[in-house]
């Protein structure tokens, strides 16, 4: 799996870019099969934009984005949307497999 990040009018110090590929890495506790993670800030005025873009196989993309004032708040707070979704995605898998079909919910 590869995790990139990317700043767009600014940087990151080297510490700020180690926790970001560490908590990126987490994502990969909740579904398996992530091929890519790329991170992007974005800086505007006294505005910063985390947005983290997530590749799975058989083409499902998760996008979660934040503003806010500080990097690693807002960065965190995008990645708790993006937990959030792939823990609905992945359940909506699981639950959708596990479903009984319409004939034997008639016959009841």
């Amino acid at each position: 799996m590869q995790i990139a990040i990317s700043c767009k009018h600014g940087h990151l110090d080297k510490e700020q870019q180690d926790y970001v590929s560490r908590k990126a890495e987490k994502l990969l506790t909740y579904f398996e099969r992530v091929t890519a993670i790329q991170v992007t800030f974005s800086f505007d005025d006294h505005r910063v934009r985390s947005e983290i873009l997530v590749d799975a196989e058989h083409k499902h993309n998760f996008v979660a984005f934040d503003l806010g004032e500080a990097v690693i708040p807002t960065f965190d707070s995008a990645l708790h949307k993006m937990e959030q979704q792939i823990r609905k995605y992945k359940e909506k898998i699981q639950d959708h497999r596990r479903d009984r079909p319409l004939n034997e919910l008639v016959g009841e």
